[in-house]
């Protein structure tokens, strides 16, 4: 008897263990509780379709929306977001690894490339930056193609998508939606292997986020 309920004790606290690693975070709720940090960018909620999610504005420069997690350092990252295929004005995507405004990683999309038929613009449709060092800029001057790629069967870039980043220690994957074949893998390219998450947004670029799926290993 006793056997049986050390073993039943034991199975219940692996479960509830394996439970509290996987979280999902209204990005709509969070900014009513005023618990996201908005960097260069307004934030408002939108209502469509009875879809409540999260509008940031286009600006000038950078964005980040962080939110209440400091200690990211190894598992998954699933983001609901959506832009639209407007040239240079969709830069959205995960910023992870933050240590301050200037210093994080990022994987984003650039959905006005998803089906150009420039198929160098193609090419750019997802891309690895690590700041303040590794920009998008010096990467494709340096090593093009390496931290940017196309997306295969890529989705409608003016509706809503998920990004999933794997990170384990120094190897990053990208997946789109729901595809089990990772559209990016790189390794990183700075040493800092813990920090906050949030949200990217390249230059003149808003979106909109429904919410962001954290699981740690």
């Amino acid at each position: 008897m006793l056997k049986r309920i050390v073993l039943a004790t034991a199975i219940t606290c692996f479960l509830f263990s394996k439970e509290t690693h996987a979280q999902k975070f209204d990005l709509s709720r969070l900014y009513l509780q005023q618990k996201l940090e908005v960097v260069n960018r307004k934030a408002s909620i939108s209502i469509e379709n009875k879809k409540q999610f999260v509008h940031l504005s286009e600006e000038e420069g950078e964005g980040l929306l962080w939110l209440p997690i400091k200690n990211f350092s190894n598992g998954e990252i699933v983001i609901m977001m959506r832009g639209k295929d407007v040239p240079q004005r969709s830069f959205i995507g995960i910023a992870f690894h933050g240590k301050n405004n200037e210093t994080y990683d990022a994987v984003y999309c650039r959905p006005f490339n998803f089906h150009a038929q420039d198929s160098v613009r193609r090419i750019h449709a997802i891309q690895y930056i690590s700041h303040p060092t590794f920009t998008w800029k010096k990467l494709r001057e340096e090593q093009n193609a390496q931290f940017e790629k196309e997306i295969p069967n890529a989705p409608d870039p003016n509706g809503w998508f998920t990004l999933k980043l794997v990170i384990d220690e120094d190897l990053i994957l990208a997946y789109i939606n729901n595809n089990k074949t990772e559209v990016l893998k790189v390794r990183k390219l700075q040493e800092n292997y813990t920090g906050k998450i949030g949200i990217f947004m390249g230059d003149g670029s808003g979106g909109d986020f429904e919410y962001i799926k954290i699981k740690n290993n």
